[in-house]
């Protein structure tokens, strides 16, 4: 089964021949005649999607969408009003409320299917999203609600592909949404390929072709792939809607071009991505979390090991040396006896700034451990990586670290131990391997140079 959608009708006849549409379609199916009992309905079974008839037994499909509102968890599933005759101001009132869609009787059954893949499909991204960024356990949730997030002034592009029906929308609409609207021609897409990627994309639907191959290129942009986008079909172009919506499309305005509906649409899909977006944020600082050391901002050694497996390999396969070193604070703990642990993280605030300004951009800089550092330096020689290390020795001692709380200054030093693969002439080996067994000649290296007095550098040499 592709999903579950409940349709709530009064009328026995179509839900019955809904339903085997659906089913054709490998949709479960669930029904009910009235607005009673929804919320407990909606609470067992846990639909995908909403199709309900815009007038039921006790009420409408407005009433619904406002009951359901109210329900943590419910207020954005997506739903599609179906009517058996829908004027303007009908449709207007019912996208008001927050319907996804209103679809007059006869519909295009591809259009309504294209039209629930759609919207099935954008709701079960928002949620992979908001589990993988467990926004609920960051405390966030409560603020996603579409009715909570504020209204900004947000970036639109149009375009058109027929002379003047760009310049006439844009100025139809402006009247309607505070947003910024740029107009572009379908040649000069480039353009807006080029330059910072708007918020919402709406594309006029003349010539199927070349705006559904469009459509489908945005969408494989980075510039333009997070962008909402609204194609707009000549009227009675059912066809080119429901390929528009298979090809990326989030909305289409099946009826053709009108102001008042399309700003009603684009605030929707504005607040949709608004909340899509915080999922993303949120998913991000979690992932950034993941692999960084907190105190320090350094990658920590989750993201450092397979960092070295990855330059491991590319030493390989282009036939290239690099250095591997292993920094310990001499002395550490006794920092943290004498002057209390926040001494001690301010000293490996600052050693993390200090060696941060002796490296390269390309260089790989991490704390893997308590008071150990990790420096890897593709490219670099043993002679140059032993100047380097030198140098991080000299950058270490050239100052005493200030502590916290005005205390006194302290001297820190570190030792280092260093191994260096040169791959010259090698066979390509297993980079897990190599990158192991690097590492623990760097951290026998390190050992020997702690053995002999600290503040001081030891070499090994890899095979």
């Amino acid at each position: 089964m592709q999903g579950t959608i409940l349709f709530l009708d009064g009328v026995s006849t179509n839900r019955i021949m809904l339903k085997v549409q659906l089913a054709a379609a490998w949709y479960h199916v669930i029904q009910s005649d009235r607005i009673e009992g929804v919320v407990a309905l909606v609470g067992r079974v846990r639909p995908d999607l909403i199709l309900c008839a815009m007038t039921l037994p006790d009420g409408s499909a407005t009433d619904v969408k406002r009951v359901l509102a109210k329900v943590p968890g419910s207020a954005d599933i997506p739903m599609i009003a179906i009517a058996a005759h829908a004027g303007q101001p009908a449709r207007l009132k019912a996208l008001a409320a927050g319907i996804d869609d209103v679809m007059t009787q006869p519909y295009d059954d591809m259009l309504l299917l294209a039209r629930i893949r759609s919207l099935i499909r954008a709701r079960s991204r928002a949620d992979e999203l908001r589990q993988q960024g467990n926004l609920q356990g960051a405390g966030l949730e409560e603020v996603m609600s579409d009715y909570l997030l504020p209204p900004r002034r947000s970036t639109v592009a149009l375009i058109a592909q027929t002379p003047g029906t760009g310049a006439i929308w844009r100025a139809r609409l402006k009247g309607q949404v505070p947003h910024d609207i740029s107009l572009f021609r379908i040649e000069d897409v480039q353009t807006l390929l080029s330059v910072s990627a708007p918020d919402v994309i709406l594309i006029e639907l003349s010539d199927g072709a070349t705006c559904l191959r469009l459509l489908a290129d945005l969408r494989a942009r980075s510039n333009t792939r997070n962008a909402a986008i609204i194609a707009i079909p000549s009227q009675n172009k059912a066809h080119l809607a429901s390929d528009a919506l298979d090809r990326g499309a989030d909305d289409v305005m099946s009826e053709g071009f009108e102001a008042n509906e399309l700003a009603l649409r684009l605030e929707a899909l504005l607040r949709r991505k608004s909340r899509t977006d915080m999922y993303l944020a949120n998913l991000r600082a979690r992932l950034d979390a993941s692999l960084t050391d907190p105190m320090t901002g350094l990658f920590n050694r989750r993201h450092a090991m397979p960092e070295l497996h990855r330059i491991v390999r590319d030493t390989f396969e282009n036939d290239q040396e690099f250095s591997l070193l292993l920094l310990d604070i001499d002395h550490f703990k006794s920092i943290n006896d004498r002057f209390g642990h926040p001494a001690g993280d301010a000293v490996l605030i600052e050693t993390a700034e200090r060696l941060k300004r002796q490296l390269r951009p390309t260089d790989l800089l991490a704390r893997i451990g308590g008071e150990e550092f990790m420096v890897v330096r593709p490219g670099v020689s043993g002679q140059d990586a032993m100047r380097m290390a030198g140098r991080l020795c000299a950058c270490m001692n050239s100052s005493p670290f200030a502590l916290p709380a005005g205390g006194q200054p302290v001297q820190v030093t570190v030792s280092i131990g260093l191994a260096v693969l040169s791959a010259a002439g090698q066979p390509a080996v297993d980079p897990v391997q190599i990158a192991s067994q690097i590492f623990a000649q760097a951290d026998r290296a390190l050992y020997m140079a702690k053995e002999a007095g600290r503040n001081r550098i030891s070499t090994a040499c890899a095979a």
